[in-house]
């Protein structure tokens, strides 16, 4: 059995994790896998946006303790900077957007690979959890990095030390996440999300990814010198001009990511 299922229809590129009788939990096949699956989607035009998702009750649990517990796998060190460093950093830099659809627990790396996309949707019945601290580690897979931007120093601080469960409603509520969906409606209601982003202006919407990233440590001069230059970009697209186009002959625009 696959460790990760990938699929694509209709440009949307649907990888789901698929161990779930360790709630999905990452060992080194799987976290290798999914690094090829992401390079795939990067470079594939046909892909224009990605849903990342969990099969059974689980997001992901982080990282698989019988594989950090085996003699022979592989050193902590290892698992950080080849495994999940290198996850975070295509998943921020890949210029297509990312969905990750939390479909039950998120915890440790899976709860901050899922809060490092660009748009992160749960369904109810979800719960994120730092479980780093339970174990005497540290949030890792950029937790430290994204968690106090998304929800705050203090909150996010506790939130890592006390190892609190946080439902998907206080999520959305501390702005963690964009929003949840009912348990009933979560798959449909969240590959709504990807596909309407697929049918979107993929560079602008890449653009604006590579504005976001480089927000995080620009002054404000070197920001808006960096929205210049992407919006001057933006306007050489196709889309831009289908767009434009489209609101003059009031009419609903076909974009094709060009």
């Amino acid at each position: 059995m696959e460790s990760i299922n990938f699929e694509v229809i209709s440009s949307v590129a649907y990888i789901t994790f698929n161990r779930p009788s360790v709630f999905n939990s990452f060992n080194k096949p799987m976290a290798l896998r999914f690094l090829d699956l992401l390079d795939h989607c990067a470079a594939n035009d046909e892909i224009r946006a990605i849903y990342i998702t969990g099969n059974g009750k689980a997001f992901c649990a982080g990282q698989d303790l019988q594989e950090i517990t085996d003699p022979n796998g592989p050193e902590l060190s290892e698992i950080v900077s080849q495994h999940y460093n290198p996850i975070v950093e295509r998943m921020r830099n890949i210029e297509k957007p990312v969905v990750t659809a939390v479909n039950g627990v998120a915890a440790g790396a899976g709860a901050n690979i899922a809060l490092a996309a660009d748009v992160c949707v749960a369904t109810e019945s979800a719960n994120f959890i730092q479980a780093f601290s339970k174990i005497g580690l540290i949030p890792d897979s950029a937790g430290t990095f994204f968690l106090p931007r998304l929800i705050g120093f203090q909150k996010a601080s506790a939130l890592m030390m006390l190892g609190d469960k946080i439902s998907a409603n206080e999520a959305e509520k501390l702005g963690m996440i964009y929003t949840y969906f009912s348990d009933e409606t979560f798959e449909e209601s969240s590959k709504a999300v990807a596909i309407k982003l697929s049918k979107m202006p993929t560079k602008g919407l890449g653009y604006t990814k590579r504005a976001l990233n480089q927000s995080m440590t620009n002054t404000l001069t070197e920001q808006l010198a960096l929205e210049d230059k992407l919006q001057t970009l933006s306007g050489e697209t196709l889309d831009y001009k289908e767009g434009v186009a489209a609101f003059l002959e009031k009419r609903r625009p076909e974009f094709r990511g060009e």
